[in-house]
């Protein structure tokens, strides 16, 4: 059961179609896919109410850092949480869990990547967009097409199997994030573009014979 993730499928005229990595990825398994249903809380309440759960107890008055600040402190407060009394069923996740892994087949032994992926031809303000959030590029390559790729923890970005830029990602909305090296070279090239501005040494430049305007004025 799977509610509705893009990566993973989605209904098109009365039909759910699974991505073709998610078709190879559960063939592996040997397991059917059932896609809920949009509008059809009553699919999905076992996870809604986890979620709810979650929400209302872990959550509230807490502060997080990072992703990796997120899940060190939500496995702590699992292992106390799991230790409880289940309302419905009587017993411990804690204990329940091995049960359940025994149940489960063992994955397969080479995983699909679930990076994001995507190709862009680089502005001239040397950012990618990755969600809301801006990633800066070495701007030498602007004008020309980079791939992404987007992981849980990072944002790397290639150009013909060059890496021009590595970051990590950032689940704020919003941000703009620059690459010291990046604006080094920024600086650079701007002082290579003043330089071949400026004339060479030894060019003669013709200066305004100024008396001209004298003349001009007299015979005024």
């Amino acid at each position: 059961m799977w509610d509705q993730e893009g990566c993973i499928g989605q209904w098109r005229h009365g039909r759910q179609r699974l991505t073709d990595e998610f078709q190879a990825f559960r063939g592996t398994l040997g397991v059917a896919v059932k896609l809920c249903a949009p509008a059809d809380p009553e699919a999905k309440g076992v996870v809604e109410r986890t979620h709810d759960y979650y929400e209302r107890s872990f959550l509230p008055g807490r502060r997080f850092d990072s992703v990796a600040d997120f899940n060190a402190q939500f496995t702590t407060w699992l292992r106390r949480a799991n230790m409880r009394i289940h309302a419905t069923t009587k017993q411990r996740p804690a204990d329940a869990i091995f049960e359940d892994r025994g149940a489960m087949l063992p994955f397969p032994p080479v995983l699909p990547d679930p990076s994001w992926r995507f190709s862009v031809r680089l502005p001239r303000d040397h950012f990618v967009r990755v969600d809301t959030n801006d990633y800066s590029v070495n701007p030498r390559f602007v004008g020309r097409r980079v791939d992404v790729r987007v992981t849980l923890d990072e944002v790397v970005v290639t150009c013909d199997s060059t890496e021009v830029a590595r970051h990590r990602r950032c689940l704020a909305r919003h941000q703009t994030l620059i690459l010291p090296e990046h604006m080094r070279a920024l600086r650079a090239m701007r002082l290579e573009a003043q330089l071949a501005a400026q004339p060479a040494a030894g060019t003669f430049v013709e200066e305004r014979d100024l008396t001209v305007y004298d003349r001009i004025a007299e015979v005024g």
